[in-house]
């Protein structure tokens, strides 16, 4: 079960990495201020649409490189990836924190930064570790 500590480890490890609270003063981190992955409680809307399926806990929002990406993450662990109206047509997942192993939250936030991260600094990164 990965925590909150494990996403800012994770986050605060890639280049050019800053931590500042979004708009709703929640855990969020950047890569040259375009916003990569985030802390995203269940709104009222989100908890209606979601009904009985509505997951508790806490919930990370992640984007991903493109729709197909987020497709793909949905079908492969609904169990750990979902998605809200909000975020219909828009790259980003949501994940159950409490659901999703280190390794594997290392590999998605580490994406995430790759969807939003500058491509010569992202070029940069990919070069340095091999």
């Amino acid at each position: 079960m990965a925590t909150w500590d494990d996403v800012r480890r994770i986050a605060l490890a890639l280049p050019e990495t800053t931590e500042r609270g979004s708009h709703d003063d929640l855990p969020a981190w950047r890569v040259r201020d375009k916003l990569f992955v985030w802390e995203r409680p269940l709104r009222r809307a989100d908890l209606d649409a979601l009904g009985d399926a509505a997951p508790d806990g806490l919930i990370l929002g992640a984007r991903v490189p493109d729709l197909g990406a987020k497709e793909a993450l949905l079908a492969d662990d609904p169990r750990v990836y979902f998605t809200t109206p909000h975020f219909e047509g828009y790259p980003a997942v949501l994940v159950r924190l409490d659901r999703i192993g280190v390794e594997e939250l290392t590999e998605l936030v580490t994406e995430a930064w790759y969807a939003r991260a500058p491509k010569r600094l992202a070029a940069a990164h990919r070069a340095e570790a091999g």
